[in-house]
């Protein structure tokens, strides 16, 4: 599901970014993007995984 997968990217992202970069960018904070990034990454794993599980339910339902 590409959904999780881009959420391991995004937490793979911003973790780098909050812990790994050194850089200062004017009018920019990016310990703050990578924080962002990884929250809407945790955000993205934790809906994906309810959509997979959801669809797996749905296919053990026998047909009436």
């Amino acid at each position: 599901m590409p959904t999780i997968g881009t959420s391991l990217f995004l937490i793979a992202i911003g973790a780098i970014l909050k812990f790994a970069v050194t850089l200062h960018v004017a009018g920019i904070d990016l310990h703050t993007v990578g924080v962002i990034l990884m929250v809407v990454g945790c955000f993205g794993l934790v809906l994906g995984l309810y959509l997979l599980i959801r669809s797996s339910r749905r296919l053990d339902v026998p047909p009436l």
